[in-house]
C-alpha cells in the first residue's frame, strides 16, 4: 500500500478543498493517504514526510507564483534535502487560483523545480484536455492541466462554492493516478534494488 503525503497551504479553504478530493482519489485507489498543512509542520510531520513514498506539493497561486506559506515550507525542506531524504520519493502538484489562467503554471514549474532540487520522481496529470466546442466547465480537466491539477475558483466564491465539481473530480483522479504510479514505482524500485531479480515463487 502506498503511503502518500498531502503537504498543502490554504489562505482561504479552497486549495484545501482540492488537496481533500486529491486525497479522496489516491484513498480510493487504495493509498494510505495524509493531509499536512504547513501550519502543522513540526519534527513529526516532518519524520512522516521522509518515511514517504510519496509527497504532493499543493498551494494557491499567489502573485504569479505559490504562496509565501508554502514557500517558507519549501525553504525548511533544506534540512532533508541535505541528508537527500525524499531521493527518488514520487513527487506531484496542485494549484488553484481565481482565474482560469492566472499564471497557475508557475507554481507548477515552482513545485517541479522543488521536486528536482530533491532528486524526486514528477507525475503529472496524465489527463487528455476538455478543449472541444461541446466541452462544459464541469468536464473533467476543463482547465487543462498537464504537469500538475490546476482547479479555478472565482475570487467572490466561497470554498462551499468552489473549485467546482468538474475541478474536484479532476483531482479525484488525478489522486488515483499517483496512487498508482507510487505502487508501481515502489512494487519496481524494490525489483530494481534486489538486483532486478524476481522472488524464486513468482519467477516464470
Amino acid at each position: 500500500m502506498p503511503n502518500i503525503i498531502i503537504v498543502y497551504h490554504s489562505g482561504y479553504g479552497h486549495t484545501k478543498k482540492a488537496a481533500e478530493a486529491v486525497l479522496a482519489g489516491a484513498a480510493d485507489a487504495g493509498a494510505n493517504v495524509k493531509l499536512i498543512a504547513v501550519s502543522d509542520i513540526d519534527d513529526a510531520a516532518w519524520a512522516e514526510l521522509d518515511a514517504a513514498d510519496a509527497i504532493v506539493f499543493g498551494a494557491p497561486t499567489y502573485m504569479g507564483g505559490p504562496s509565501a506559506d508554502f514557500k517558507k515550507f519549501a525553504d525548511a525542506s533544506s534540512k532533508p534535502w541535505f541528508a537527500q531524504k525524499w531521493k527518488d520519493k514520487i513527487a506531484a502538484g496542485f494549484t488553484n487560483s481565481a482565474h482560469m489562467n492566472g499564471d497557475k503554471f508557475l507554481t507548477i514549474s515552482y513545485f517541479v523545480t522543488l521536486a528536482m532540487q530533491h532528486g524526486m520522481i514528477w507525475v503529472g496529470t496524465g489527463l487528455m484536455p476538455s478543449n472541444t466546442k461541446a466541452a462544459t466547465r464541469n468536464d473533467l480537466n476543463f482547465v487543462g492541466g498537464f504537469t500538475g491539477l490546476l482547479t479555478q475558483s472565482p475570487a467572490d466564491a466561497s470554498p462551499e462554492e468552489a473549485p467546482p465539481p468538474g475541478d474536484l473530480e479532476t483531482a479525484r483522479v488525478f489522486g488515483a493516478r499517483i496512487a498508482a504510479v507510487t505502487a508501481r514505482w515502489i512494487g519496481h524500485h524494490g525489483d530494481v534494488e534486489n538486483g532486478g531479480h524476481q522472488p524464486a515463487s513468482e519467477s516464470p
